[in-house]
């Protein structure tokens, strides 16, 4: 018989969908369609602006799910994030107004917004901290903190048993440092002192309470979501504060994961106020659980230190791939892509395409990411003053603005959820049974 392979083939089995047939004999998939929702799935997701800190002094509580009209809109917004074809959704329940004190819970508003979730098949990542802590608490430099913090995730997990993944609290290296070295947040101090109080407290209090939900739901997943911070200096000899300053942007992250730090990391604790028994406190081992390291980047994540002492953004020097990937080669652990947004609603489509395309890189390069979050579903208000003062100034960063009427991104995520929206959630998951077995320990040989 003359011709090629393919030809003689052909002859055979006719036009195609035979085993073996490059056009898909093998039931094979490229990975595009909206989300199923399904374990295997890759995690694309939204979430719902929930900071809540407190300003002058205590006097002034910024709640973000109040000022971007939630608690009225709740269900126009759980709506806009399944119509999207969205699956995953981070969200914030307002630990001010539910945890009235120990023992004390006022569920009603999240019961709500909880049932309806689960309704319309939309897998939450309870956020249980971000940014701000209900009145009688007091602020991070309370050492009662983590005991108390504890008691309210354990008494989360009780109340909706159904739910899987948890970020018990969101930046904990941001809410210390805009907290307690800043001097914007909370308690609003301006000393290393402070800052320190601040992260050993915050990471105690995301530990215990990852342990309180752990006991509950042994197969919880905890999406730790952190800022992906790098300070560029624009100067000939690098001074030793930003050594440390691109130090310290991972101790809490090191505290949780139970990393040892560097010695000049290791004095500067020492000398503002983390103990030895505190120290082997953390060391002792990392919390249970499924750990995934979340990374939030913006382009003001970067910063340059000019010559003349100020500084500017230095969006995408190295941008979310090569900051993420030297987190991962700290930690090894799995990876989502937890924050991101531009306040520029005419460039947010092309901000949006190239934080995907670092997230395909970075896949590509073998390093599991599980997950990517647009945030917010909604604008946001004073954040480009980091909420510091109560203008009620409107950030242009939502897939929706505070009308619920769409952005330009809106159509972007949806093109881009039609095109990705079946790819797994590791490269050759399928191979893979996503089970409700508990987290183990896991041993690196």
């Amino acid at each position: 018989m003359t011709g090629g392979f393919l030809k003689i083939i052909e002859s055979m089995h006719g036009g195609g969908n035979y085993a073996g047939d490059r056009h898909g004999g093998a039931g094979g998939t490229d990975g595009s369609g909206l989300p199923t929702g399904s374990a295997g799935n890759f995690m694309f997701a939204t979430g719902i602006e929930c900071s809540n800190p407190t300003i002058d002094h205590g006097r002034t509580r910024r709640d973000l799910l109040d000022e971007c009209g939630h608690y009225d809109r709740w269900q126009d917004d759980l709506r806009l994030t399944h119509d999207l074809g969205l699956k995953v959704l981070r969200y914030g329940l307002p630990i001010h107004r539910i945890f009235l004190g120990p023992g004390k819970y006022d569920w009603e508003f999240a019961d709500l917004a909880m049932a309806e979730m689960k309704r319309l098949g939309i897998t939450p990542i309870l956020d249980l901290l971000h940014f701000g802590v209900p009145d009688w608490l007091g602020n991070f430099q309370n050492p009662e903190l983590p005991m108390h913090f504890a008691a309210y995730c354990g008494a989360v997990a009780r109340r909706y048993p159904w739910v899987r993944y948890y970020t018990p609290i969101n930046e904990i290296y941001v809410t210390a440092r805009m907290s307690a070295l800043d001097g914007v947040w909370n308690e609003q101090c301006k000393s290393e002192r402070a800052f320190v109080t601040a992260l050993k407290h915050l990471v105690a209090a995301s530990i215990l309470g990852n342990q309180a939900i752990a006991a509950r739901r042994p197969d919880c997943i905890i999406v730790q979501s952190e800022s992906a911070e790098y300070l560029h200096e624009a100067k000939a000899t690098q001074s030793a504060e930003v050594v440390l300053a691109n130090k310290q942007r991972f101790i809490a992250l090191d505290l949780l994961y139970a990393r040892p730090f560097d010695s000049d990391v290791a004095y500067w604790l020492r000398d503002h106020g983390l103990t030895r028994d505190e120290y082997a406190w953390f060391m002792a081992g990392e919390p249970p659980g499924y750990q995934v390291m979340g990374n939030d980047y913006y382009g003001r994540n970067e910063r340059i230190l000019l010559p003349d002492g100020s500084q500017c953004p230095a969006e995408d020097v190295l941008g979310w791939y090569q900051i993420t990937h030297e987190y991962y080669a700290r930690y090894r652990k799995p990876v989502m892509h937890t924050e991101t947004n531009v306040a520029d609603s005419d460039a947010a489509p092309g901000w949006l395409w190239k934080q995907w395309m670092n997230v395909l890189r970075m896949r590509r390069d073998g390093v599991p990411v599980l997950g990517f979050t647009w945030y917010s579903l909604i604008d946001q208000v004073d954040w480009d003053i980091g909420l510091r003062e109560k203008r009620g100034h409107v950030n242009p960063c939502g897939l929706y603005d505070l009308d619920r009427k769409p952005r330009p991104v809106a159509a972007a995520y949806r093109a881009l959820l039609a095109e990705f929206g079946q790819i797994t959630v590791v490269p050759h998951g399928e191979m893979f049974e996503v089970t409700s077995a508990p987290a183990k320990l896991k041993i690196e040989i």
